[in-house]
C-alpha cells in the first residue's frame, strides 16, 4: 500500500519561506515520478511542481517557476518542495502526488488526473 505524508506547512508571511516534505511508502521509490498540486478555496486544483525519477528532470508552473524548487532524496523517500518568496496568493493546501511515470515539461500541464497516489495534504497559509 503506497503512503504519501506531507510535512512542513504552516503560516508565513508574504515574502517568507517555507519547506514541505513528502515521505513516500513507496518500495521502488526512484521509479516514481513524483509532483505537488495544490488546491486553495473556492478553486481547481493546479499543478505546482514535477520531478522525474531521478531528480535529473524538473518542471514548474509558471506561476511558481523562479520561486519553488522541486527535488528529492532517493535515499530516504523523500520529495521537497522549497518555497521561496511566498506570495498571499499561494495559499492552499499543497499535495504530494506519485504515479509510475514521470509527467510534466514541453507545454504539457498534468492535470492531477495522471497521479495514481495523493497525500492528505498541508495547509500553506500566507500572509499579506
Amino acid at each position: 500500500q503506497v503512503q504519501l505524508v506531507e510535512s512542513g506547512g504552516g503560516l508565513v508571511q508574504a515574502g517568507g519561506s517555507l519547506r514541505l516534505s513528502c515521505a513516500a511508502s513507496i518500495r521502488t521509490f526512484s521509479s516514481y515520478g513524483m509532483g505537488w498540486f495544490r488546491q486553495a478555496p473556492g478553486k481547481e486544483r493546479e499543478f505546482v511542481a514535477s520531478i522525474s525519477w531521478s531528480g535529473g528532470r524538473t518542471y514548474y508552473a509558471d506561476s511558481v517557476k523562479g520561486r519553488f524548487t522541486i527535488s528529492r532524496d532517493n535515499a530516504k523517500n523523500t520529495v521537497y518542495l522549497q518555497m521561496n518568496s511566498l506570495k498571499p496568493e499561494d495559499t492552499a493546501v499543497y499535495y504530494c502526488v506519485a504515479a509510475t511515470a514521470n509527467y510534466g515539461g514541453l507545454g504539457y500541464v498534468p492535470s492531477g488526473n495522471e497521479y495514481d497516489y495523493w497525500g492528505q495534504g498541508t495547509q500553506v497559509t500566507v500572509s499579506s
